[in-house]
């Protein structure tokens, strides 16, 4: 049953490792950040070197940690400074930002 459990968790640390890699694909490379979001598991936001940027979900931390290591980029502690710098936004970002500040 152990067996089955880590084949289990290796399968999605191989997907979500092929998704990051395939945004960085489309991005010209791209960094991430994992974050926290309790129960639900972890955020990977990934930022490429175009300045688009997208996130994922892992299960847990340490699946998100081992996919973002086993794609091979680079990991940054917290997200800002030079990170959230290269994130470029566009129209729908900002409306989206503004409609949640006013309530919609």
């Amino acid at each position: 049953m152990a067996d089955d459990t880590q084949q289990a968790d290796d399968r999605k640390v191989t997907r979500l490792a092929h998704r990051i890699n395939a945004f960085a694909t489309s991005h010209g490379g791209a960094e991430a950040q994992i974050a926290y979001i309790g129960e639900r598991g972890a955020r990977i936001v990934l930022v490429g070197e175009d300045g688009g940027w997208g996130d994922l979900v892992a299960p847990t931390f340490e699946t998100a940690e081992k996919a973002v290591e086993k794609a091979g980029i680079t990991r940054h502690e917290t997200f800002d400074g030079e990170l959230a710098a290269k994130v470029q936004t566009g129209p729908y970002e900002w409306k989206r930002m503004a409609g949640i500040q006013i309530g919609g």
